[in-house]
């Protein structure tokens, strides 16, 4: 009876050792795989890029839509020749494609031919000419021009029309216009515009008929 007593005895303390002796031996492992993990970790190196910021510098560009300027140029006045003109414009940009532009320009009439010929006046009084308008235009071809091989301007062609008033022969006339032109910007803020305008009225100085008076001028404008 003692010896089966002892038996059961030894087989409890035998599975408490191997009992703890698994415990202890699970603990360790698992602290080692900790430490390896943090060793893992601790051993990343984390990569902080030193991005230096730039500084850009963007261009101030001028956003006013009025343009003003004045032009010079050459008019055929119907039966009293060719003159020189000069004139001032003025324009509002409504969009980047409309604008709206009242132009005033001046000159003198030459004699007709008749008059060379006959030695008879047609016009006794002031021969001063002078014509202003309001016309809508419209940017038709947006582009660039170029001056060689480096040098580029921003430019574009535009069409249009509109009514004004002439000024001729000491008598007032109503006028349609219709005409187009280029223009090149040379800056933000300065451009040079080529034109060419018709001016329509009627006139009864040698007779009634409808005149037709073309314009081709040059000129320089500023946008404000």
């Amino acid at each position: 009876m003692e010896i089966r007593v002892q038996r059961i005895f030894l087989k409890v303390i035998s599975t408490a050792i191997l009992m703890f002796s698994s415990s202890a031996i699970q603990a360790v492992e698992q602290d080692s795989s900790e430490d390896a993990s943090d060793n893992g970790i601790s051993n990343i190196r984390v990569f902080d890029p030193q991005v230096e910021r730039r500084e850009v510098d963007t261009d101030s560009i001028d956003t006013e839509n009025w343009e003003v300027g004045i032009y010079y140029g050459v008019i055929s006045i119907e039966d009293f020749g060719t003159n020189d003109i000069l004139g001032t414009t003025l324009a509002y940009h409504v969009t980047e494609d409309f604008f709206i532009a009242a132009n005033y320009g001046q000159t003198e009439a030459d004699q007709t031919s008749a008059e060379f010929l006959t030695g008879i006046t047609v016009i006794s009084g002031d021969r001063a000419y002078s014509h202003y308008d309001i016309s809508l235009g419209f940017n038709i071809l947006p582009g660039e021009g170029f001056l060689g091989r480096d040098i580029a301007f921003t430019s574009n062609f535009y069409l249009l029309a509109g009514m004004g008033n002439t000024q001729f022969a000491e008598d007032s006339h109503s006028t349609a216009v219709v005409g187009g032109g280029y223009q090149v910007l040379f800056n933000d803020w300065f451009s040079m515009n080529f034109s060419l305008r018709d001016y329509i009225y009627k006139i009864e100085v040698v007779g009634p008929k409808t005149a037709s008076d073309l314009e081709i001028s040059t000129g320089f404008t500023v946008f404000f």
